[in-house]
């Protein structure tokens, strides 16, 4: 029996760990078939990223076919899978993203404030094509999005695109799982969160451990700062007493743009001036992996990987696959439309939440209503979110304001419309929508 499956942004860094997961899951997950796709310019990176996939393969043993291409429906052609990992415009549209916010005092980061509205804006209609192909090409196959921001992307496709298999993925609960495992001294598997909001933008309600309650252990080890769960990409500045105490809910690392906004804006100005934007970093850490990956005695994913962000994302993306494809029934977090699980929400809007995996996809576990202590700020981000969607896909100047303006992170209507004009400008090859005001 053949299983295939094709990863969109191939010739990412990331990539290594994907091919680690399939590796660890083969057993349950026999892929016969793994092609790799990217675009021309990524065409470098995608061969030498194949090279350390064929050697990682061999050494494991396992029967899997590889192969890398540029033509993406020819990949698709016979696909159960497909996952998405891409970043329009490359590391230099992120540094455009993160450096033109903090000219102007407001944050710059890649998936939230005026940086993420824009990596929306250029990502939304290459993931739309992409959908497309898969609806013609594969249509039976599950698309497993990673691309960021996550949940906006899927809710995007999900609404707007022919396709309905639509998944998006997370690294940030996996880590919140891992980081409350080490808090406690216990292992990832028996961690429980429950789970409650929207990607970038999720609390942990309720935490159970081998099925006990221990919320309160861990949000007193969360208050004395016993741990930082906070990804590669962001420093965390840890969180008072009474901010935890008052909304007794586990944050996750990005809540700190949101609730921390001047030392949050003090540090990364600070660290722009000295270093400059994190895509610059970024650039330097994976010029260094790309040189490790053509290291032809290289047969694994290197250690260094785990200074992006994104790592240990595999763990999202290939147990997803891997349960769909075996119809285990387990839980796991995804970002799904809410179809009722959360109250205060409308049920076609994505959300963030626990839900059991099956053949047939994603079943959302209710929720129930959202806490009063976030409720307005998650309904806010909610809207400001469609927002964006309706801007990225109508390519409408005013719809793009209104987004702008009602993002969180964005002081005034003055500053809004400097940063969306400089923005405009800045991405212009990579937003067609946009091109007629």
């Amino acid at each position: 029996m053949s299983l295939k499956v094709v990863v969109i942004g191939g010739g990412s860094s990331y990539t290594p760990e994907i091919i680690e997961g399939f590796i660890h899951r083969y057993e349950s997950f026999p892929i016969t078939e793994l092609t790799l796709v990217d675009i021309e310019k990524g065409l470098e990176k995608l061969e030498i990223v194949g090279a350390l996939a064929t050697r990682m393969i061999r050494k494991s043993g396992y029967p899997i076919k590889l192969s890398w291409t540029l033509n993406r429906k020819e990949a698709l052609q016979n696909a159960d899978f497909v996952t998405t990992q891409i970043r329009v415009g490359g590391l230099d549209a992120r540094a455009k993203d993160e450096r033109i916010p903090l000219t102007h005092g407001v944050i710059g980061q890649e998936t939230n404030g005026p940086g993420g509205i824009f990596k929306a804006f250029r990502t939304i209609p290459v993931l739309m094509d992409i959908c497309r192909d898969i609806h013609e090409v594969c249509p039976n196959a599950w698309m497993i999005n990673f691309t960021n921001p996550a949940g906006i992307v899927t809710e995007a496709l999900l609404k707007y695109s022919p396709h309905k298999k639509v998944i998006g993925v997370c690294n940030i609960p996996i880590n919140m799982k891992n980081s409350v495992a080490e808090m406690v001294n216990c292992e990832a598997k028996d961690v429980e969160i429950e789970f409650i909001g929207m990607n970038h933008f999720v609390f942990g309600r309720k935490v159970l451990i081998k099925g006990i309650d221990q919320t309160e252990e861990v949000m007193d080890k969360l208050i004395h700062k016993e741990i930082d769960y906070s990804p590669a990409n962001i420093v965390s500045l840890g969180w008072s007493k009474e901010f935890i105490q008052s909304l007794k809910l586990l944050p996750n690392p990005y809540h700190q743009y949101y609730f921390q906004i001047e030392d949050v804006l003090e540090k990364d100005l600070k660290a722009f001036a000295e270093n400059g934007t994190r895509a610059e970093i970024v650039k330097e850490v994976e010029k260094e992996l790309f040189i490790k990956y053509q290291d032809k005695e290289l047969q694994e994913k290197p250690k260094e990987l785990e200074k992006r962000g994104g790592a240990y994302y595999s763990d999202a993306a290939c147990s997803l696959m891997d349960s769909i494809y075996n119809n285990t029934g387990d839980v796991q977090t995804v970002n799904i439309f809410n179809q009722g699980a959360t109250t205060g929400l409308p049920n076609d809007s994505v959300i963030e939440v626990n839900a059991l995996i099956t053949k047939d996809g994603p079943k959302p576990i209710t929720v129930g209503e959202l806490p009063l202590s976030v409720r307005g700020i998650i309904q806010q981000m909610k809207a400001f979110e469609q927002l964006v969607i309706e801007a990225a896909i109508s390519g409408e100047y005013l719809k793009a304001y209104q987004a702008m303006i009602m993002n969180p992170l964005v002081p005034s209507e003055k500053k809004a419309k400097i940063l969306l004009d400089e923005l405009l400008e800045a991405h212009k090859d990579y937003l067609p929508q946009f091109s007629i005001k």
